[in-house]
């Protein structure tokens, strides 16, 4: 692979404004009541100064494309799937309605590893969210790139097996099926135009996955909410989640918590049982 050192230490900014509009369409994205303060619940950062991008310069997959021009702020990893593989995000201070957000994006580090899928890119960036000029998230995300996957491959995941998810042992269960509609939503509050995401002949005849894949960021919201079910809104100090395997669009989803020595266990199943996501918090 080329080598990518001279965009370690690239920076981008963005500029965004949590207005009533984009609160609103969140809070009922997810079946939220309004709060009764200006604060709105963990996971909104996702939503925020999102790359508008114009739609002449998206790739193929909806991503924007990447070169090696300055203007690229990811490298042009030359390994065309990209996932969002994994987060690590601390909660500084909450962020309310009508404050002015500004967030600061670093290329932090570039590896390269082979798996059994054969090669694969991670790329990890360094965002700070600033609201109204106070520090409110912190969060390193880590992107993985992927070779391009054989028309005759395997759908991915396997089709559910004959296992059950069983809710014994953890503190707090929901089971919910995110849907089309719900993916559509996400997409849409995101500005993320991956087209495994609403594109089901694309993400099957080309990146082979059995249907619809639910956001992971979607996924890590749904798990906030788990959360702040338990612990009460804007109680968390840090969140991480790693994706594991994809959850797809129409299937059960069971969300899932449980108190620890050092903080909260937090994870996602299929009705299988195949863990989706694995995920940590601390209050």
């Amino acid at each position: 692979m080329d080598d990518f050192a001279a965009w370690i230490g690239r920076e981008s900014r963005a500029k965004d404004q949590l207005g009533e509009a984009l609160a609103a369409r969140w809070l009922a994205t997810f079946d939220h009541p309004h709060p009764k303060t200006r604060l709105m619940p963990q996971g909104i950062h996702f939503c925020l100064c999102n790359p508008e991008v114009p739609t002449a310069l998206l790739g193929e997959d909806g991503h924007p494309r990447r070169d090696d021009s300055p203007q690229s702020f990811l490298p042009p990893v030359p390994l065309p799937r990209r996932m969002w593989a994994a987060s690590t995000i601390h909660f500084l201070a909450p962020i309310a309605i009508g404050a002015v957000i500004e967030r600061v994006s670093r290329v932090a580090a570039i590896r390269e590893k082979e798996g059994s899928s054969g090669r694969l890119a991670f790329v990890d960036v360094e965002h700070t969210t600033l609201a109204n000029g106070t520090a409110a998230v912190r969060e390193t995300q880590t992107l993985v790139y992927r070779e391009a996957a054989a028309p005759d491959a395997p759908l991915s995941p396997p089709p559910p097996g004959e296992g059950r998810f069983a809710p014994d042992g953890w503190d707090a269960h929901r089971c919910l099926v995110p849907d089309a509609r719900l993916l559509f939503r996400y997409s849409a509050l995101t500005f993320n135009t991956h087209r495994i995401h609403y594109d089901a002949p694309y993400a099957q005849g080309v990146e082979r996955y059995r249907g619809l894949v639910v956001h992971g960021p979607l996924t890590a919201s749904l798990l906030l909410h788990l959360a702040a079910s338990v612990v009460g809104d804007n109680r968390l100090r840090s969140f991480a989640f790693r994706g594991l395997s994809p959850a797809i669009a129409g299937e059960a989803l069971h969300l899932v918590m449980r108190k620890g020595e050092e903080g909260y266990e937090l994870a996602a199943f299929a009705a299988d049982g195949r863990q989706i996501t694995a995920a940590s918090a601390a209050l």
